[in-house]
């Protein structure tokens, strides 16, 4: 009685086990295959490309099972692909040192930029001479329009 018990926990563990297994690898497919464009230009992702005689998706989607049945980690996978279809693959880039560069550089150029601007206008703005205030001098304005018109400033 006790073996049949035994026999029983350890049956429903394997059980357990395996369906544990396959759920986890169909929610890797379909992570997958939602990382990937389809290569017939339909521009939809490879999971949902639905368009009638579809030459590529088929062969895509086999593809994607054969290499998760062979326990390829992800990024592997995706490499793979990546490696065989050209970069327009992804659905979005992976994230490499490139791509981080490339998404972090333009803005900080542009930070730089803004307060270089405003450093540069700054500067100027100190440097610039106040206009004197008028005098109390009598012909104070004449005498300036006079200076002004002999030395044709």
């Amino acid at each position: 009685m006790r073996r049949a018990r035994i026999s029983q926990i350890g049956l429903l563990t394997l059980l357990l086990v395996f369906t544990l297994g396959s759920a986890d690898t169909g929610v890797r497919y379909n992570d997958l295959s939602h990382k990937m464009m389809c290569a017939c230009g339909c521009g939809q992702v490879l999971g949902e490309c639905n368009h009638l005689g579809c030459p590529d998706s088929e062969q895509m989607l086999h593809e994607l099972r054969t290499d998760i049945s062979k326990g390829q980690s992800d990024t592997a996978i995706l490499e793979a692909f990546q490696a065989k279809y050209g970069p327009t693959i992804l659905a979005a880039p992976m994230l490499t040192k490139f791509n981080i560069v490339a998404w972090v550089v333009p803005p900080v150029v542009l930070l730089l930029g803004i307060f270089g601007t405003f450093a540069l206008v700054r500067k100027w703005r100190l440097r610039t001479v106040a206009t004197p205030a008028p005098s109390a001098v009598r012909g104070f304005d004449r005498i300036r329009d006079q200076i002004r018109k002999e030395t044709e400033i």
